[in-house]
């Protein structure tokens, strides 16, 4: 199964993103998105950015993917 999560990005250092989901962080490749800025919220798979989204759908997505048990 393959599962993209909704990450935070916080930081950037060219196509290198800092992103973060309840407190764990992790680096990203964003070269896949355009105009990624600090603070968008993300959809990560398999280490890169995938597409952006609103921050109210990202938190819904978490919320259903605690729900889930998957994070």
């Amino acid at each position: 199964m393959c599962l993209g999560i909704p990450m935070k990005i916080l930081e950037l250092d060219g196509d290198v993103g800092l992103v973060e989901i309840n407190g764990v962080k992790t680096h990203i490749n964003t070269s896949v998105i355009e105009n990624a800025t600090i603070g968008d919220w993300v959809i990560v798979h398999a280490g890169f950015a995938i597409e952006k989204l609103e921050e109210d759908e990202a938190k819904s997505t978490i919320d259903l993917l605690k729900e889930a048990e998957l994070i």
